[in-house]
Protein backbone atom coordinates (compact mmCIF):
# COMPACT_ATOMS: atom_id res chain seq x y z
CA UNK A 1 0.00 0.00 0.00
CA UNK A 2 1.24 3.49 -0.89
CA UNK A 3 0.53 6.24 1.64
CA UNK A 4 1.14 9.98 1.22
CA UNK A 5 1.56 11.94 4.46
CA UNK A 6 1.00 15.69 4.11
CA UNK A 7 2.92 17.45 6.87
CA UNK A 8 4.77 14.22 7.66
CA UNK A 9 7.95 15.98 8.87
CA UNK A 10 6.18 17.51 11.86
CA UNK A 11 5.93 16.46 15.50
CA UNK A 12 3.47 13.57 15.00
CA UNK A 13 4.68 12.62 11.53
CA UNK A 14 8.24 12.12 12.76
CA UNK A 15 6.95 9.28 14.97
CA UNK A 16 4.17 7.98 12.70
CA UNK A 17 6.02 7.80 9.36
CA UNK A 18 8.83 5.48 10.58
CA UNK A 19 6.24 3.23 12.22
CA UNK A 20 4.34 2.99 8.93
CA UNK A 21 7.53 2.12 7.09
CA UNK A 22 8.28 -0.59 9.67
CA UNK A 23 4.88 -2.13 8.89
CA UNK A 24 5.85 -2.45 5.24
CA UNK A 25 3.89 0.49 3.85
CA UNK A 26 5.42 2.54 1.03
CA UNK A 27 5.34 6.00 2.57
CA UNK A 28 6.08 9.35 0.96
CA UNK A 29 5.90 12.79 2.55
CA UNK A 30 5.02 16.24 1.28
CA UNK A 31 5.94 19.07 3.64
CA UNK A 32 6.87 22.76 3.58
CA UNK A 33 9.81 21.87 5.89
CA UNK A 34 9.19 24.91 8.07
CA UNK A 35 10.69 22.86 10.91
CA UNK A 36 13.11 20.79 8.85
CA UNK A 37 13.06 17.01 8.53
CA UNK A 38 14.00 14.43 11.15
CA UNK A 39 12.80 11.43 9.14
CA UNK A 40 15.04 8.54 8.08
CA UNK A 41 16.76 9.30 4.79
CA UNK A 42 15.04 6.28 3.23
CA UNK A 43 11.68 8.13 3.35
CA UNK A 44 11.04 10.24 0.20
CA UNK A 45 10.27 13.85 1.18
CA UNK A 46 8.93 16.36 -1.33
CA UNK A 47 9.32 20.00 -0.24
CA UNK A 48 6.13 21.56 -1.49
CA UNK A 49 3.32 23.82 -0.31
CA UNK A 50 -0.06 22.07 -0.15
CA UNK A 51 -1.56 24.46 -2.67
CA UNK A 52 1.13 23.57 -5.19
CA UNK A 53 -0.16 19.99 -5.32
CA UNK A 54 -1.97 18.82 -8.42
CA UNK A 55 -4.10 15.76 -9.04
CA UNK A 56 -1.15 13.96 -10.61
CA UNK A 57 0.86 14.24 -7.39
CA UNK A 58 -1.71 12.01 -5.66
CA UNK A 59 -2.22 9.40 -8.36
CA UNK A 60 -1.15 5.90 -7.35
CA UNK A 61 -1.57 6.46 -3.62
CA UNK A 62 -4.07 4.31 -1.73
CA UNK A 63 -4.42 6.60 1.26
CA UNK A 64 -3.58 10.18 2.22
CA UNK A 65 -2.96 11.31 5.81
CA UNK A 66 -3.29 15.06 6.38
CA UNK A 67 -1.10 16.15 9.31
CA UNK A 68 -0.32 19.57 7.82
CA UNK A 69 -1.53 23.01 8.87
CA UNK A 70 -1.08 25.32 11.84
CA UNK A 71 -0.87 23.24 14.97
CA UNK A 72 -1.98 25.33 17.94
CA UNK A 73 -3.82 28.40 19.24
CA UNK A 74 -0.78 30.74 19.38
CA UNK A 75 -0.03 30.19 15.69
CA UNK A 76 -3.70 30.59 14.76
CA UNK A 77 -4.07 33.82 16.71
CA UNK A 78 -0.82 35.23 15.34
CA UNK A 79 -2.09 34.77 11.78
CA UNK A 80 -5.81 33.99 11.57
CA UNK A 81 -5.61 34.26 7.78
CA UNK A 82 -2.99 31.52 7.41
CA UNK A 83 -4.83 29.50 10.04
CA UNK A 84 -8.05 29.39 8.04
CA UNK A 85 -6.23 28.82 4.76
CA UNK A 86 -4.13 25.87 5.94
CA UNK A 87 -6.51 24.29 8.48
CA UNK A 88 -9.79 24.70 6.60
CA UNK A 89 -9.09 25.23 2.90
CA UNK A 90 -5.93 23.06 2.97
CA UNK A 91 -7.55 19.74 3.87
CA UNK A 92 -10.54 20.51 1.64
CA UNK A 93 -8.26 21.08 -1.35
CA UNK A 94 -6.07 18.02 -0.76
CA UNK A 95 -9.09 15.76 -0.14
CA UNK A 96 -10.68 17.05 -3.35
CA UNK A 97 -7.52 16.20 -5.30
CA UNK A 98 -7.23 12.83 -3.58
CA UNK A 99 -10.77 11.81 -4.48
CA UNK A 100 -10.25 12.85 -8.11
CA UNK A 101 -6.97 10.91 -8.22
CA UNK A 102 -8.63 7.69 -7.07
CA UNK A 103 -7.30 7.62 -3.50
CA UNK A 104 -9.50 5.31 -1.42
CA UNK A 105 -9.12 6.87 2.05
CA UNK A 106 -8.36 10.33 3.45
CA UNK A 107 -7.42 10.71 7.15
CA UNK A 108 -7.58 14.19 8.67
CA UNK A 109 -5.76 15.29 11.82
CA UNK A 110 -8.40 17.19 13.76
CA UNK A 111 -8.47 18.23 17.41
CA UNK A 112 -10.58 18.06 20.55
CA UNK A 113 -10.17 21.86 20.68
CA UNK A 114 -13.35 22.03 18.58
CA UNK A 115 -15.34 21.40 21.79
CA UNK A 116 -14.37 24.74 23.32
CA UNK A 117 -15.55 25.03 26.92
CA UNK A 118 -17.80 22.50 28.64
CA UNK A 119 -18.53 21.76 32.28
CA UNK A 120 -19.27 18.31 33.72
CA UNK A 121 -19.77 16.89 30.23
CA UNK A 122 -18.02 13.97 28.58
CA UNK A 123 -17.98 15.04 24.95
CA UNK A 124 -18.85 12.50 22.28
CA UNK A 125 -18.46 13.05 18.55
CA UNK A 126 -22.13 14.12 18.50
CA UNK A 127 -21.63 16.82 21.15
CA UNK A 128 -21.93 20.42 20.03
CA UNK A 129 -18.62 21.94 18.94
CA UNK A 130 -18.53 25.36 20.58
CA UNK A 131 -15.01 26.70 20.05
CA UNK A 132 -15.06 30.42 19.30
CA UNK A 133 -11.33 30.77 18.61
CA UNK A 134 -9.57 30.58 15.23
CA UNK A 135 -7.81 27.26 15.74
CA UNK A 136 -10.84 25.26 16.85
CA UNK A 137 -13.11 26.90 14.28
CA UNK A 138 -10.73 26.22 11.39
CA UNK A 139 -10.26 22.57 12.35
CA UNK A 140 -14.02 22.06 12.49
CA UNK A 141 -14.35 23.67 9.07
CA UNK A 142 -11.68 21.29 7.77
CA UNK A 143 -13.56 18.32 9.20
CA UNK A 144 -16.85 19.34 7.62
CA UNK A 145 -15.25 19.99 4.26
CA UNK A 146 -13.58 16.58 4.01
CA UNK A 147 -16.47 14.63 5.54
CA UNK A 148 -18.89 15.86 2.89
CA UNK A 149 -16.70 14.19 0.25
CA UNK A 150 -17.03 10.75 1.85
CA UNK A 151 -18.61 8.16 -0.41
CA UNK A 152 -18.72 4.42 -0.99
CA UNK A 153 -15.37 4.59 -2.81
CA UNK A 154 -13.77 7.38 -0.76
CA UNK A 155 -13.52 6.74 2.98
CA UNK A 156 -12.88 9.79 5.19
CA UNK A 157 -11.76 9.51 8.81
CA UNK A 158 -11.21 12.51 11.09
CA UNK A 159 -9.29 11.96 14.31
CA UNK A 160 -10.09 14.51 17.00
CA UNK A 161 -6.98 14.15 19.12
CA UNK A 162 -6.41 15.43 22.61
CA UNK A 163 -3.19 17.35 23.28
CA UNK A 164 -0.41 15.14 21.92
CA UNK A 165 2.58 14.84 24.26
CA UNK A 166 5.78 12.83 24.46
CA UNK A 167 9.12 12.48 22.74
CA UNK A 168 9.48 12.97 18.99
CA UNK A 169 12.62 13.41 16.87
CA UNK A 170 10.96 16.71 15.85
CA UNK A 171 10.63 17.72 19.48
CA UNK A 172 8.26 20.33 20.91
CA UNK A 173 8.14 21.87 24.38
CA UNK A 174 4.99 23.94 23.76
CA UNK A 175 2.58 21.11 24.67
CA UNK A 176 1.21 20.85 28.19
CA UNK A 177 2.97 17.74 29.58
CA UNK A 178 6.13 18.48 27.58
CA UNK A 179 6.12 22.04 28.96
CA UNK A 180 5.74 20.76 32.52
CA UNK A 181 8.69 18.42 31.96
CA UNK A 182 10.77 21.25 30.51
CA UNK A 183 10.22 23.69 33.40
CA UNK A 184 10.70 20.94 35.96
CA UNK A 185 14.11 20.19 34.45
CA UNK A 186 15.18 23.77 33.78
CA UNK A 187 13.61 25.61 36.76
CA UNK A 188 13.01 22.84 39.28
CA UNK A 189 9.35 23.91 39.24
CA UNK A 190 6.14 23.03 37.39
CA UNK A 191 3.90 26.02 36.69
CA UNK A 192 0.22 25.17 36.74
CA UNK A 193 -2.37 27.63 35.47
CA UNK A 194 -6.06 26.90 36.10
CA UNK A 195 -5.62 23.52 37.81
CA UNK A 196 -9.37 22.88 37.69
CA UNK A 197 -9.66 22.82 33.88
CA UNK A 198 -9.92 19.52 32.01
CA UNK A 199 -7.87 18.36 29.04
CA UNK A 200 -7.76 15.11 27.09
CA UNK A 201 -4.11 14.09 26.61
CA UNK A 202 -2.82 11.56 24.10
CA UNK A 203 0.64 10.00 24.13
CA UNK A 204 2.37 10.53 20.80
CA UNK A 205 2.77 6.75 20.58
CA UNK A 206 -0.98 6.29 21.09
CA UNK A 207 -1.61 9.02 18.50
CA UNK A 208 0.51 7.13 15.97
CA UNK A 209 -1.38 3.94 16.82
CA UNK A 210 -4.68 5.73 16.18
CA UNK A 211 -3.56 6.62 12.65
CA UNK A 212 -2.49 3.02 12.08
CA UNK A 213 -5.88 1.76 13.25
CA UNK A 214 -7.55 4.24 10.87
CA UNK A 215 -5.36 3.13 7.95
CA UNK A 216 -6.12 -0.52 8.61
CA UNK A 217 -9.85 -0.11 9.30
CA UNK A 218 -12.48 -1.56 6.98
CA UNK A 219 -12.87 0.40 3.76
CA UNK A 220 -16.55 0.85 4.63
CA UNK A 221 -15.74 3.02 7.65
CA UNK A 222 -15.92 6.81 7.57
CA UNK A 223 -16.51 9.22 10.43
CA UNK A 224 -15.19 11.41 13.23
CA UNK A 225 -13.44 9.84 16.22
CA UNK A 226 -12.21 11.21 19.55
CA UNK A 227 -8.68 10.06 20.37
CA UNK A 228 -7.12 10.34 23.83
CA UNK A 229 -5.02 8.38 26.29
CA UNK A 230 -7.06 9.86 29.14
CA UNK A 231 -8.80 12.93 30.57
CA UNK A 232 -7.04 14.91 33.30
CA UNK A 233 -7.35 18.20 35.12
CA UNK A 234 -4.30 20.39 34.64
CA UNK A 235 -3.64 20.15 38.37
CA UNK A 236 -3.64 16.35 38.22
CA UNK A 237 -1.25 16.42 35.26
CA UNK A 238 1.17 18.51 37.28
CA UNK A 239 1.05 16.08 40.19
CA UNK A 240 1.70 13.08 37.94
CA UNK A 241 4.56 14.79 36.10
CA UNK A 242 6.20 15.91 39.36
CA UNK A 243 5.86 12.53 41.09
CA UNK A 244 7.22 10.60 38.11
CA UNK A 245 10.15 12.98 37.53
CA UNK A 246 11.09 13.02 41.21
CA UNK A 247 11.28 9.22 41.18
CA UNK A 248 13.31 9.20 37.98
CA UNK A 249 15.72 12.01 38.84
CA UNK A 250 15.89 11.82 42.62
CA UNK A 251 15.44 15.62 42.72
CA UNK A 252 12.76 17.65 44.46
CA UNK A 253 10.43 19.58 42.14
CA UNK A 254 8.21 22.45 43.29
CA UNK A 255 4.72 23.36 42.11
CA UNK A 256 3.54 26.90 41.37
CA UNK A 257 -0.24 27.15 41.03
CA UNK A 258 -2.11 30.14 39.65
CA UNK A 259 -5.82 30.54 38.91
CA UNK A 260 -6.64 32.48 35.74
CA UNK A 261 -9.61 32.76 33.42
CA UNK A 262 -9.67 29.88 30.91
CA UNK A 263 -11.51 29.58 27.61
CA UNK A 264 -10.94 25.85 27.09
CA UNK A 265 -12.02 22.97 29.30
CA UNK A 266 -13.31 19.68 27.98
CA UNK A 267 -13.06 15.93 28.39
CA UNK A 268 -13.90 13.35 25.76
CA UNK A 269 -15.39 9.91 25.36
CA UNK A 270 -13.25 7.66 23.12
CA UNK A 271 -15.62 4.66 23.08
CA UNK A 272 -16.52 5.20 19.39
CA UNK A 273 -12.85 4.82 18.39
CA UNK A 274 -12.44 1.82 20.70
CA UNK A 275 -15.49 0.06 19.27
CA UNK A 276 -15.11 0.98 15.59
CA UNK A 277 -11.35 1.35 15.03
CA UNK A 278 -10.12 -0.96 17.81
CA UNK A 279 -8.10 1.98 19.20
CA UNK A 280 -6.88 1.10 22.68
CA UNK A 281 -4.55 3.61 24.37
CA UNK A 282 -1.60 2.04 26.15
CA UNK A 283 0.40 5.01 27.45
CA UNK A 284 -0.50 7.31 30.33
CA UNK A 285 1.17 10.51 31.53
CA UNK A 286 3.72 8.54 33.57
CA UNK A 287 4.81 6.79 30.38
CA UNK A 288 5.01 10.12 28.54
CA UNK A 289 7.25 11.57 31.25
CA UNK A 290 9.49 8.50 31.30
CA UNK A 291 9.89 8.74 27.51
CA UNK A 292 10.78 12.44 27.72
CA UNK A 293 13.27 11.77 30.50
CA UNK A 294 14.89 8.86 28.62
CA UNK A 295 15.73 11.19 25.72
CA UNK A 296 16.85 14.08 27.92
CA UNK A 297 20.44 14.05 26.71
CA UNK A 298 19.31 14.79 23.14
CA UNK A 299 17.60 18.16 23.71
CA UNK A 300 20.45 20.58 24.28
CA UNK A 301 19.14 24.13 24.81
CA UNK A 302 15.55 23.73 26.00
CA UNK A 303 14.82 27.32 24.93
CA UNK A 304 15.85 26.71 21.32
CA UNK A 305 13.45 28.24 18.79
CA UNK A 306 13.05 24.87 17.11
CA UNK A 307 11.12 23.49 20.08
CA UNK A 308 8.39 26.17 19.96
CA UNK A 309 6.21 26.36 16.86
CA UNK A 310 5.13 29.96 17.36
CA UNK A 311 8.75 31.20 17.55
CA UNK A 312 9.67 29.53 14.27
CA UNK A 313 6.42 30.73 12.70
CA UNK A 314 7.08 34.34 13.67
CA UNK A 315 10.54 34.15 12.12
CA UNK A 316 9.16 32.80 8.84
CA UNK A 317 6.27 35.29 8.77
CA UNK A 318 7.59 38.31 10.69
CA UNK A 319 4.71 40.66 9.80
CA UNK A 320 1.92 38.36 10.83
CA UNK A 321 1.88 36.49 7.50
CA UNK A 322 -0.01 39.24 5.67
CA UNK A 323 1.60 37.90 2.54
CA UNK A 324 1.68 34.15 2.19
CA UNK A 325 3.03 31.44 -0.07
CA UNK A 326 -0.30 31.02 -1.89
CA UNK A 327 0.23 34.49 -3.43
CA UNK A 328 3.29 33.17 -5.29
CA UNK A 329 1.37 30.38 -6.99
CA UNK A 330 0.47 30.59 -10.70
Amino acid sequence: MRILVAGGCGYVGSVLVPRLAERGYRVEVVDTLWFGSHLPQTIPVNKKDLFELQEGNLEGFNQVIFLAGLSNDPMAEYSPSLNFIYNAAGPAYVAYLAKKAGVRRFIFASTCSVYGYTEDTLCTEDSMATSSYPYGISKLQGERAVMQMASERFSVICLRKGTVCGYSPRMRFDLVVNTMYKTAVSDGCIYIFNPETWRPVVSIQDAASAYIRAIEASSRISGVFNIASGNFTVGEMGDIVRDRLQRLSGKRIALSIEHRGEYRSYKVDISHAVTTLSFKPRHGIEDIVADLYEHGDQYGDLESETYYNIRTFRRIFPVGARSGPWQRLP
